[in-house]
């Protein structure tokens, strides 16, 4: 049985309403869905694809907070 691992997945909506996740951990993981339940099905998804890639690095990287800035 494979070990369970913890990723941080950031997730945003755009302008259209669609929401967008980010595994920052994994360069290149990402996906998007119209509402949440179906986004956190492609995210678990997509994190498992970019597992199987061989060439897959995983950054050890610790969600410290969010910032939203205006300039």
């Amino acid at each position: 049985m494979k070990s369970k691992r913890k990723f941080t997945v950031v997730i945003e909506r755009d302008e259209d309403g669609v929401y967008v996740a980010t595994v920052p951990s994994l360069q290149g993981c990402h996906t998007q869905a119209k509402n949440l339940d179906t986004l956190m099905k492609r995210v678990r998804e997509v994190i498992e694809l970019c597992l199987e890639d061989n060439h897959a690095e995983i950054e050890s990287l610790e969600l410290v907070g969010i910032q939203q800035i205006t300039v």
